[in-house]
């Protein structure tokens, strides 16, 4: 049964058996997503439950026909668990969250950093690790912006 069980599973979970064979040092599979990113994956037959053990780092929306979404939250690894509807382990995997570097600049300035978005001009992009003063800034200008354009127009964040 566990053998036709991993067969099915379309992501890359482990089974309970093999989990529970393998030596601790053993890696788990894992899912790969970007900061402020999202990835479908489909989860194993019968998953009733999905525990992400670290919300700060991802989320997942599970949605209809075993399919959930992934998202990136913040660097960092963490894992994702999914249970039947008796509680039963079916899979586990770990999910990293990495940043996006192709189109981003870095600059350094001592110890801070600030970060933009060159596609192909450089704009501001505050990014996880920028420096307080300037990822405030560029966030409350963002939010603004954003308030600005659904109608919420208020007094500007401080």
């Amino acid at each position: 049964m566990c053998r036709t069980l991993a067969g099915l599973l379309l992501v890359p979970f482990l089974s309970i058996q093999a989990a529970l064979a393998a030596p601790q040092s053993a890696t788990l599979e894992s899912v790969v997503v970007l900061v402020d990113h999202a990835k479908v994956v489909r989860l194993p037959e019968r998953a009733q439950t999905v525990i992400v053990g670290n919300p700060a780092i991802a989320d997942v929306a599970v949605q209809r026909n075993g399919v959930m979404v992934v998202t990136g939250k913040s660097f960092g690894v963490t894992n994702l668990i999914a249970l039947d509807a008796g509680g039963a382990l079916l899979a586990e995997s770990l999910v990293r969250v990495s940043a996006a570097s192709d189109s981003v600049l870095t600059v350094q300035r001592g110890m801070d950093r600030e970060s933009y978005s060159c596609t192909p001009e450089c704009q501001p992009s505050v990014q996880l690790g920028d420096a307080q003063k300037y990822f405030g800034e560029a966030g409350a200008q963002t939010s603004s912006r954003n308030a600005l354009a659904t109608g919420r127009s208020g007094a500007p964040p401080q």
